[in-house]
């Protein structure tokens, strides 16, 4: 696949929106800031042709403003609007977890209890790089296992609203507690999928995300108020 082709270029712009997405997610890219595509193509070493259609694509989700003379700035996302997300988001993995505790197979078991082990020792010696990617794969493995592949694309979508590197941000208030918050949710998730508690891992997966939700409102809720002030003085 060469970087002319139209997959080509999609999965560049991908590359481009999730960028922006995460700038303006953990407030890197302030309210109000304008968003080049050359500036987003050079900092992504892409053409411009993928970076304008990411940033056209994230208008459309409501992340970017396209404004006559200015071009586009950067769209007020409010921890409430987090919360809504995350509302949403909570109650489909509860029903991916509910649905992978009926079917999962034994081997789909061992491979959680590794990424269980290995997250568990990366939240010790507080790598929390590692402990974000495990976070993943361990919601990941739980997704596939579901057999359900319509509600998980859902998550996929909402997802979006979540920054891939949120927690290992510079300047994020909850990095500190979410390694031990992360360990405890996904041991008592593990623990009813292993007990075969269907309704069990439906409500320990609903909680653990929205608790999730509500660390990433918390900061965008602060990060706005930072905001607020600044523009006052």
């Amino acid at each position: 696949m060469t970087i002319g082709t139209p997959r080509a270029r999609q999965l560049l712009g991908e590359e481009a929106a999730v960028y922006v997405r995460d700038q303006i997610i953990s407030g890197a890219f302030a309210p109000g800031t304008r968003v080049r595509p050359e500036a987003v193509a050079s900092e992504l070493g892409i053409s411009p042709t993928p970076a304008r259609e990411a940033l056209k694509a994230l208008e459309v989700e409501g992340f970017l403003h396209l404004e006559p003379r200015r071009g586009f700035t950067v769209a007020t996302v409010t921890g409430d609007d987090i919360r809504d997300i995350f509302l949403v988001q909570s109650t489909t993995a509860g029903e991916l977890a509910a649905r992978a505790t009926a079917r999962v197979t034994a081997a789909q078991c061992a491979r959680l209890e590794g990424i269980h082990a290995s997250l568990v020792a990366a939240a010790e010696r507080q790598d929390l790089d590692a402990v974000e990617e495990l976070n993943h794969r361990f919601h990941r493995e739980i997704n596939l296992a579901a057999g359900a592949p319509k509600l998980g694309w859902v998550i996929q979508i909402l997802s979006r609203y979540t920054p891939r590197r949120f927690y290992t941000t510079k300047g994020c208030t909850c990095s500190a507690d979410w390694p031990v918050t992360t360990v405890k949710d996904h041991t008592e998730i593990l623990a009813m999928i292993w007990a075969r508690d269907i309704g069990g891992a439906r409500t320990a997966t609903l909680e653990h995300v929205q608790r999730a939700g509500e660390q990433l409102a918390r900061h965008v809720d602060a990060r706005l108020n930072d905001v607020d002030c600044s523009v006052a003085r």
